[in-house]
């Protein structure tokens, strides 16, 4: 029986009923294009109703949905298609303009028309958000297909790709989930996420990203309504939850930051006591910066820690976390972390170790064709994301730094090591180093210290050019420095930890 509800996007609203008859045509047209149980369908889309179609179609045939993140470069896109192996490549129009012979030629194209309100979210012409003479145009397509043909629905997934210190992207493939895990893991999300039948939503945060995919992906099982928003703008998500009498979000501490500077007048303006719960992760929350949306939106705001590839393994409500601010929370119901020394010995409360963690809920997974890259991550059958944390006497836990490079900023995980393999590309540098450093909106920001060959001139500017050319603007360092040499240690490795280290004494912690 299909629900009540609707997905909408700007003036577009998709009935339940109308989102089911096309994801089922969808269905249909893929299984013709050659897609089955295993195969990947790539998406280049931004928050859309298509989005959610795509997705559910590719996973209802047993395939894998692969958003890519569309701030990607011709390059960077590239190699995802050709990495994931992707038959079909589903776009919006205004971003395959962007991708010149980036595109297989023995891929199948399905290009969406991009909608008025993305156009006019970031000021796209309206000449480039038509698909071009003789595309095969996603709405032609899904109305073009025979319902009654579609093969009997599977079980798929999304395979999310997630940077590495390899400095390549890796597709996290996940197995088909079994009868019990499936059971488990709506248990898990029920605590996590708060939902319930009736709920209404809106999804303002990048469905490329794992968190806010899965929130609306599940969402669909449980909310009346779920809105789209092409991006986050702190007032108009404000001016939603008022006029819809929104009850759930998912949110990130960068979401925090920028909701909190609108002018006091202007955030009294919106009621927001329909809310009743609201989820956030993606990156540490400065603890000023919580309480007050806690003290603003009232004891709703939980958050759990995780990673693309483990799943949310903690969870923690205001009341526990006013308790005891800092925390993370403690392990969901079949959740498994330890922190582990340097020497491998599980720490005891309240000594800091690298943290190892598994969700029995949440099916294995791979590396798409790197499984050394995932053997590497394991320790007594857990896994790592690099975090140092510990826990107090009541199993609370507190994250206190990150082993490895990565920087979270705005909620969006960057490796510096992709960076660094480009930058060291650009003529005049002889070497460079990139880390993140504290930031008040972001929670970290991008700093870059680059070491020029001898007798060359490299301007930081040119060099944040040279990058950008190459890399997603969003992976591009704020801040460019040069140094005529960079410390190393007598491998001849650059000493980054010791570079990073002052410009976060000041603040008190270390991510």
């Amino acid at each position: 029986m299909i629900r009540d509800g609707e997905l909408r996007s700007g003036m577009r609203r998709r009935p339940f009923a109308e989102l089911e008859d096309r994801v089922v045509r969808a269905v249909s047209g893929l299984s013709l294009l050659g897609i089955g149980p295993g195969e990947a369908v790539a998406l280049l889309l931004r928050n859309d109703i298509c989005f959610v179609e795509a997705t559910q179609a590719a996973q209802r045939l047993g395939a894998y949905a692969v958003p890519i993140n569309w701030h990607f470069k011709a390059e960077e896109v590239a190699y995802i298609l050709r990495d994931c192996g992707a038959k079909v490549l589903i776009a919006h129009a205004d971003l395959l303009a962007e991708l010149g012979d980036a595109i297989p030629a023995e891929m199948h194209l399905l290009v969406a028309a991009t909608p008025p309100e993305i156009a006019a979210t970031y000021g796209i012409a309206a000449e480039v958000c038509r698909p071009c003479a003789g595309a095969r145009i996603w709405e032609d397509w899904i109305a073009a297909q025979d319902p009654g043909a579609a093969p009997a629905p599977r079980r798929g997934d999304s395979m999310i790709y997630t940077s590495g210190t390899t400095g390549r992207p890796k597709g996290v493939r996940r197995a088909p989930a079994t009868p019990a895990e499936i059971a488990a893991g709506d248990v898990v999300r029920r605590l996590v996420y708060s939902f319930r039948p009736g709920m209404r939503t809106v999804t303002c945060c990048p469905l490329y990203h794992s968190a806010p995919n899965l929130y609306t992906a599940r969402s669909l099982a449980y909310a009346d309504l779920i809105l789209l928003q092409p991006r986050f703008d702190p007032e108009a998500l404000l001016q939603a939850i008022a006029a819809e009498r929104i009850s759930h979000l998912f949110l990130t501490p960068t979401n925090f930051v920028r909701l909190l500077k609108l002018p006091e007048d202007r955030r009294r303006r919106y009621d927001v006591s329909s809310l009743e719960a609201v989820i956030h992760a993606g990156a540490p929350c400065p603890p000023a910066v919580k309480r007050a949306m806690i003290e603003w939106f009232g004891p709703i705001i939980n958050e759990f820690y995780g990673s693309t590839e483990s799943g949310p393994v903690t969870f923690c409500g205001s009341e526990e976390w006013l308790a005891r601010p800092g925390t993370v929370g403690r392990a969901v119901p079949g959740a498994t972390i330890r922190a582990y020394s340097d020497d491998g010995v599980v720490c005891n409360p309240g000594d800091p170790g690298e943290l190892f963690m598994r969700l029995a809920s949440y099916p294995d997974f791979v590396y798409h064709g790197q499984p050394a890259a995932r053997r590497e991550i394991e320790r007594d059958g857990l896994i790592t994301s690099g975090d140092i944390g510990y826990f107090d006497a009541e199993g609370y836990l507190f994250i206190c730094d990150r082993k490895r490079d990565m920087v979270i900023s705005g909620g969006v995980n960057i490796y510096p090591a992709e960076i660094e393999s480009v930058l060291v590309t650009m003529p005049g540098v002889s070497d460079g180093v990139v880390f993140g450093i504290p930031d008040e909106e972001f929670g970290e920001s991008l700093m870059a210290l680059v070491e020029p060959m001898p007798d060359s001139i490299v301007e930081p500017e040119a060099v944040r050019d040279f990058l950008r050319r190459h890399l997603a603007d969003y992976k591009v360092p704020r801040r460019v420095e040069l140094r005529e040499t960079l410390p190393r240690e007598d491998t001849g490795k650059i000493f980054k930890r010791k570079l990073r280290a002052p410009y976060w004494t000041a603040t008190g912690r270390a991510v």
